[in-house]
């Protein structure tokens, strides 16, 4: 081979290698122990190939006196960047094998400068074997195998160096981002179990409130109305069996969570006959927009303990969705005693609110509302606002294979 494109392979080796070894490594390597895929590695050596023989092509018939021949240089430069396309799987393997890390760089460093000096004598053996094939077929022969393979060892050797060095650091840089991506998914996926178990762990936790209340309206009720309190028993059992099918559903469609809402009050009613009316304003386009499980029961029910209970005439509770913009409101209102601040302080920390205001940070983080109101004509009113999300037909499949 000719000093000029010698010249040539030299200034294009090391400043080039580098979009090689990216190449490969980001379109065929997943993780660091992936085969590498031979159509991506010569794919990509072919049109470096490609550009350093325009380039040697350009420095040839520019700077020598010698014709230029671009098929026979482009053939040259494709046999360069095609050894190492050979060798690049082998030394990533050395890569993973001896990694360079603060408690194994000890042991793997002897291993690359043996690594280095093999896959230097391997490339020149491939280069000078392929080139000479090249020349045979345009009979220009330089030399002898050994005087060829000599010369371009000694001339290419420290950037045939660099390039091996330049290998094993971007498979380094390759493996350290995956294995960050990694950790860093693991991190995330054990967040999400465990937030899913505090979110299951606050649902538990407010069944039971909800039942032994349920019970103890049922107890009072029992020795004086018989009949109303066998009535709730029999309700008491369809809403059990409406709980427990949602049992571990995070979320469901409003109009699930008011048919819910209307099997607690049937009971509710029982007890409270006339004293107890209760309203709906529900605008038909929020039916499924999904909320919490169980959310308006514990609300209704401190509404009508704490409001409607203490009032000796009859009272009302109003329920109430609606879109406001990007988000979904449901209030819980009721026309009862109101309550003082300090009686609301100790209102807010009842079992009931605590849940839902867990929830609601679990599920939301700081993208919700949860307010507290006493309106000017007395009573409270509960607010709470949620982004507004429409249940899917997957989910709804979902919903119902859970609860099968």
């Amino acid at each position: 081979m000719s000093d000029g494109v010698a010249s040539a392979l030299r200034i294009l080796g090391p400043t080039r290698f580098d979009s090689t070894v990216s190449e490969v490594d980001s379109r065929s390597m997943q993780t660091d122990r992936d085969v590498l895929r031979p159509r991506a590695i010569f794919g990509v050596a072919t049109a470096l190939g490609f550009f350093s023989g325009f380039q040697a092509y350009y420095f040839v018939s520019t700077f020598t006196e010698r014709p230029a021949s671009f098929p026979l240089l482009l053939a040259l430069n494709l046999s360069y960047w095609y050894s190492w396309a050979v060798l690049t799987p082998g030394i990533l393997w050395m890569s993973r094998r001896f990694p360079l890390g603060q408690r194994t760089w000890t042991r793997s460093l002897p291993a690359h400068l043996v690594g280095v000096f093999v896959a230097t004598l391997a490339h020149v053996a491939l280069t000078v074997t392929s080139q000479r094939t090249i020349n045979s077929y345009v009979g220009d022969m330089p030399g002898t195998w050994s005087s060829q393979a000599q010369r371009m060892f000694f001339l290419n050797f420290d950037w045939l160096m660099m390039t091996y060095w330049a290998i094993i650091g971007l498979s380094h840089s390759l493996r350290f981002h995956q294995e960050a991506r990694d950790r860093a998914l693991r991190a995330s996926q054990l967040e999400t179990r465990l937030v899913e178990a505090q979110l299951q762990g606050l649902q538990r936790q407010l069944q039971p409130h909800f039942l032994f209340n349920t019970l103890h309206t049922i107890s009072a009720l029992m020795h004086r109305d018989v009949e109303a309190a066998d009535t709730m028993i029999a309700r008491l059992s369809d809403l059990l069996r409406l709980s427990l099918q949602g049992a571990g559903i995070q979320e469901v469609a409003l109009k699930q969570e008011l048919d819910f809402l209307a099997k607690y009050l049937e009971i509710e009613q029982t007890r409270f006959r006339d004293r107890l009316t209760v309203a709906f304003d529900i605008e038909p386009d929020t039916l499924d927009a999904l909320v919490p499980n169980l959310i308006l029961q514990p609300l209704v029910e401190n509404s009508i303990k704490h409001g409607i209970g203490p009032r000796p005439t009859p009272g009302q509770v109003q329920v109430r969705a609606a879109r406001a913009g990007a988000f979904l409101e449901l209030e819980v209102l009721d026309d009862g005693v109101g309550m003082s601040a300090s009686r609301l302080s100790d209102f807010n920390r009842g079992v009931g609110l605590t849940n839902t205001r867990s929830r609601l940070q679990h599920l939301y983080g700081s993208n919700h509302r949860f307010e507290f109101r006493q309106p000017p004509s007395g009573g409270l009113s509960v607010l709470i606002a949620i982004p507004l999300v429409e249940q899917t037909g997957e989910a709804t499949d979902t919903m119902v294979e859970v609860v099968a």
